[in-house]
């Protein structure tokens, strides 16, 4: 384990293959019901390494999967993980209005919840779907009895993305947090690294110098994601989606599990709830104030 007191958060978005946002054009949400479903198996292969390596997670988790699934996300809880909401079926926050956004979340949460007897405390928007033209969303959170969202990515992307908002955790809302995915911050500009397709295509040695930069430089717990299918060589492949949607899903997915392992050898990782919610609200700084040279 590389030398740092700091716990990161490891956090999982409980999903399918087929519910991947770039793949909504191909395959249409009435049909999932008759796609192969493989998150139960991937799901407990990610169970089995993080009891294997005595770590904790946050697992994000579709109302959707956990109705079909209930035993699976029962034990995510019962193995020590925090269970939070990725919303009901994976729609993109900006594609809803706000009655539809509000009850995404809030039967989402009441659902998980009922299965297992816990709060829901967190949520993540599908593909980081929260940002200017949506903010309203973090007050329904709020409303809904959330108490931290993990919904905006702090970079430049053509699918998400909020370059200039906070890098780090920061109250959006009084009794609500935005704990944003970690990025880098180099020439003037924020860099993804800490999770999704970025962490399949760059070398592992990189992705573990820039999360450990972020420790030391920066100070502050990082928060990493991944998907399920990510480690899912024998997943179904998708017809008639384009070059760049077939390879950033599918680039390096048969080095996932393997640079897993290291990740979780390399540095201490926890739950969301534990890291974040156990501190006092800070401000949110400028954008520019992080530049590290």
């Amino acid at each position: 384990m590389m030398p740092s007191a700091i716990t990161n958060a490891l956090t999982i978005d409980v999903e399918d293959y087929f519910q991947v946002s770039a793949f909504a054009p191909h395959i249409a949400r009435s049909s999932w019901d008759s796609c192969e479903c493989r998150v139960e198996r991937n799901v407990g292969r990610i169970l089995d390494l993080l009891a294997e390596r005595q770590t904790r997670a946050t697992f994000f988790t579709l109302g959707w999967i956990a109705e079909r699934y209930p035993q699976l996300i029962r034990r995510i809880v019962e193995e020590g993980h925090e269970l939070a909401s990725h919303g009901y079926g994976h729609e993109r926050a900006s594609d809803l209005s706000e009655a539809a956004f509000t009850w995404d979340i809030t039967r989402s949460k009441a659902l998980l919840e009922d299965l297992c007897g816990v709060e829901v405390l967190g949520y993540r928007a599908p593909s980081f779907s929260i940002g200017e033209g949506n903010l309203w969303a973090f007050d329904c959170l709020l409303r809904a009895g959330y108490r931290y969202s993990s919904s905006i990515y702090p970079i430049r992307h053509d699918h998400y993305g909020m370059p200039d908002s906070p890098r780090f955790a920061h109250e959006v809302r009084p009794g609500l947090l935005e704990v944003p995915i970690t990025t880098l911050r180099m020439l003037n500009r924020n860099l993804p690294s800490s999770g999704g397709g970025y962490f399949r295509l760059l070398p592992y040695p990189l992705s573990r110098w820039m999360l450990a930069r972020v420790n030391r430089d920066d100070a502050q717990a990082g928060v990493f994601y991944f998907h399920p299918w990510e480690i899912d060589v024998d997943q179904p492949r998708i017809a008639g989606i384009g070059a760049k949607t077939r390879f950033r899903h599918y680039v390096n997915i048969h080095r996932m599990e393997s640079r897993l392992g290291r990740l979780l050898g390399d540095f201490a990782w926890g739950r969301m709830d534990e890291i974040f919610l156990s501190r006092s609200p800070r401000t949110p700084e400028p954008a520019a104030a992080t530049v590290v040279a």
